[in-house]
C-alpha cells in the first residue's frame, strides 16, 4: 500500500476582475470574409487545430494547433487559414482585465504556445459545453473555469494581469464599431445605430466621429470595400453579388463608392490585382 498526502497552502494572488462574455467554437471553411474588427474587450483565441494566419495592422503572424492568442481591446484584428489546413479555434470574450508580458510592457497583442494544448483545450471545451448547456448553476461554473484557465496561461507564460474599462473609449461608440464590423452586410442607417445605444442621433454621430476619424456611414462604407476587395481578389463572383454581399443597395453605388476609395472601377481593380 502506497500513501501520499499534500497540504493545501494558502498564497495570497490578487484576485482578477475578470468576467467571461461569451466562448464561440469556429471552423474557417475558406466560406469565412476576413475583415478587421474591434471589441470593446478583451478576447482570448485558442486554436485547436489547423494552419493559418493572425493579422493586425501593423503585421502578421503564423499560427498553428497549440496557440493562444490575447488580444486587447480595440485592437484591429482578423484571421486566415491556410488552404487544406482549415483553422478550427475557440474564442473567449472577456471584460475587465487584460494582459502584458513581464518583460515587455509594451506589446499589445501577446502570442503563446502551449505543446500540452490538450490540457488548455479541455478547459475550453468544459466552458463551451456548460453555456451552451444552460443548466443550472452553468453560470458560475464558466466563470470558476474561466479563473483557472486563466492562472494556466499567467503561470505557464508570467504574464501580468491589467485592470481594464471597457468604457474609455464610450461604451456607446464601441459598441456601434463592434456592431458595423460584424454587421456591414445588412441594412444600416444612423437610425439604426441610434436605435442599437439609444443616443440621440447627432450626438452619436459626431461622438463616432471624434474617436474612429469617421462618420459612421463613411466608416460603413469603409468595412464594406475592405471586404468587397477580399471577394475581388479571392473569387470569382459578379460585382453584382459582390455588391449585395457588401451591403451596398445597388452595383451603381457600389461601384461610385469603390471609385472614391480606390480612384478605380471594382472591375479595374481585380484585373490590376490579377496583372500583379
Amino acid at each position: 500500500m502506497s500513501h501520499s498526502q499534500h497540504s493545501v497552502k494558502t498564497n495570497d494572488i490578487p484576485k482578477m476582475n475578470a468576467h467571461l462574455l461569451s466562448i464561440s467554437l469556429s471552423k474557417d471553411d475558406q466560406d469565412w470574409q476576413s475583415v478587421f474588427h474591434t471589441h470593446h474587450f478583451t478576447e482570448i483565441f485558442f486554436v485547436l487545430e489547423g494552419k493559418g494566419n493572425f493579422l493586425f495592422r501593423e503585421g502578421t503572424r503564423s499560427i498553428r494547433t497549440g496557440d493562444l492568442i490575447i488580444i486587447p481591446p480595440y485592437i484591429e484584428h482578423t484571421e486566415q487559414s491556410i488552404p487544406e489546413t482549415a483553422l478550427k479555434y475557440y474564442v473567449l470574450g472577456i471584460d475587465g482585465v487584460t494582459f502584458q508580458t513581464k518583460y515587455d510592457a509594451t506589446t499589445a497583442q501577446i502570442y503563446c504556445n502551449f505543446d500540452n494544448h490538450s490540457l488548455l483545450a479541455n478547459l475550453f471545451d468544459q466552458i463551451y459545453y456548460e453555456i451552451k448547456g444552460d443548466q443550472y448553476g452553468s453560470d458560475q461554473i464558466c466563470q470558476h473555469l474561466l479563473e483557472v484557465l486563466l492562472l494556466r496561461i499567467i503561470r505557464t507564460k508570467q504574464l501580468i494581469p491589467i485592470s481594464t474599462n471597457s468604457v474609455k473609449m464610450s461604451k456607446e461608440c464601441a459598441q456601434i464599431k463592434e456592431f458595423l464590423d460584424t454587421n456591414y452586410a445588412s441594412h444600416i442607417t444612423l437610425d439604426t445605430l441610434t436605435d442599437l445605444t439609444h443616443m440621440n442621433k447627432y450626438y452619436m454621430a459626431h461622438s463616432f466621429t471624434k474617436f474612429t476619424g469617421l462618420p459612421p456611414i463613411q466608416y460603413l462604407n469603409q468595412k464594406r470595400i475592405e471586404a468587397a476587395c477580399h471577394l475581388l481578389t479571392h473569387t470569382d463572383y459578379s460585382i453584382s453579388d459582390i455588391a449585395a454581399l457588401t451591403g451596398f443597395s445597388s452595383q451603381s453605388y457600389f461601384t461610385q463608392t469603390f471609385r472614391k476609395f480606390h480612384h478605380m472601377t471594382p472591375n479595374q481593380y481585380r484585373q490590376t490585382h490579377t496583372k500583379n
